[in-house]
């Protein structure tokens, strides 16, 4: 899929779903960036800086093979890096708050429109 031209995260964020449009995708994307979090947090509690590199490591490393391997697509955050990072945390509240439903609606939504 060649790269998308967005003027704003709100013409952004269905595209940004449709590229998590499995949702093994989304739920990996959900567990690397809570672990990540999670130690990150650990790590700086205990005065440790260098436990800061677990988020985006984790987080990262984590959910870009999903893409690769999944979704068999270049992860948003190549192109659009600020609001990918956006897109993610509106991604995993959404998911915590019972709301994978319509992240699944929204993918197929963009999809079929657009491919």
């Amino acid at each position: 899929m060649p790269q998308q031209t967005f003027g704003s995260y709100e013409e952004f964020w269905p595209y940004y779903v449709a590229m998590h449009s499995r949702t093994a995708t989304r739920w990996i994307h959900l567990t690397g960036t809570l672990t990540g979090l999670a130690i990150t947090v650990h790590g700086l509690a205990r005065g440790r800086k260098r436990y800061a590199l677990a988020l985006p490591l984790i987080g990262y490393g984590t959910a870009w093979p999903a893409h690769f391997l999944i979704e068999r697509n270049n992860p948003a955050t190549f192109g659009h890096p600020a609001w990918s990072l956006r897109g993610d945390a509106q991604m995993i509240g959404m998911m915590l708050a019972g709301r994978d439903r319509e992240l699944a609606d929204t993918a197929s939504e963009w999809l079929a429109e657009n491919t």
